[in-house]
């Protein structure tokens, strides 16, 4: 996944995002050029999912923007 993926339109993003997983927060979903992998960590710290399911579901939530 690179970040031009994540970025995408990444206000729908994050919604849908914590529509899956609604212990996210605004703080966990902040997307800062260059800090992808942080981001995933943050989501995969609250979250308890694998790094597999993250991706998958930023890919997904992300597909709506394309």
């Amino acid at each position: 996944m690179n970040k031009l993926e994540i970025k995408g339109d990444w206000n729908i993003t994050k919604g849908k995002l914590k529509q899956k997983w609604a212990k996210l927060t605004d703080d966990d979903l902040q997307f800062a050029e260059g800090k992808q992998e942080e981001l995933l960590g943050r989501i995969q710290k609250r979250t308890g999912e694998t790094r597999e399911a993250i991706e998958k579901a930023v890919k997904e939530a992300g597909s709506c923007c394309k």
